[in-house]
C-alpha cells in the first residue's frame, strides 16, 4: 500500500479550516430550536440505524426522519459551492466523495424504512422547520 503524504497547506487556512464546527452550528441550532417551539421531540447527533455508521443531526425516532445539516462548501451546494484553487484535485475528490456518501445514506436509510431530509446551511431555519414538521407528522 503506497504512503500517502500529507497536503501543504497555508497556515491561515490550516487555522481557518480547524475551526469550523462539525456539530451544533448555527443553522441546525436555529433549526432545532424552531422544531422544538413546534412541539416536535428530537434527539440529536444519533445514528439512525444500529449498523449504519452515520449519524445525522437531528432524528425523529418514531416517525422514522433523519435530518441533515449540509455545509454548502462540504457537501457542494448547488447554489454556493466553491471550488478552491489551491489543491484543486484533493478539494474535488473529497467533495465528491461526501455527495457519493451523503446519497448512500440516503439509500442505506430508505432501505430500513427511514426518510433522510436534507437541509442546506444556507437555508432559512423557519423554512427548513416548516419543510422537516410537515414530513414528521405525515410519517406518524
Amino acid at each position: 500500500m503506497p504512503v500517502v503524504e500529507p497536503l501543504e497547506t497555508a497556515p491561515g487556512v490550516r487555522a481557518r479550516m480547524s475551526k469550523q464546527k462539525s456539530r451544533d452550528t448555527q443553522i441546525e441550532v436555529e433549526l432545532r430550536r424552531a422544531l422544538f417551539a413546534a412541539g416536535l421531540r428530537y434527539r440529536v447527533h444519533r445514528r439512525p440505524v444500529k449498523g449504519v455508521r452515520r449519524e445525522a443531526d437531528i432524528v425523529f425516532i418514531s416517525a422514522k426522519v433523519a435530518v441533515f445539516v449540509d455545509g454548502c462548501f462540504w457537501h457542494g451546494c448547488p447554489e454556493h459551492a466553491t471550488w478552491p484553487k489551491n489543491n484543486a484535485e484533493f478539494w474535488r475528490t473529497k467533495i465528491e466523495t461526501n455527495r457519493r456518501r451523503d446519497l448512500d445514506t440516503d439509500e442505506k436509510l430508505a432501505d430500513a424504512g427511514w426518510l433522510a431530509v436534507r437541509v442546506w446551511e444556507h437555508e432559512s431555519a423557519a423554512d427548513a422547520a416548516a419543510r422537516v414538521h410537515e414530513v414528521v407528522l405525515s410519517r406518524r
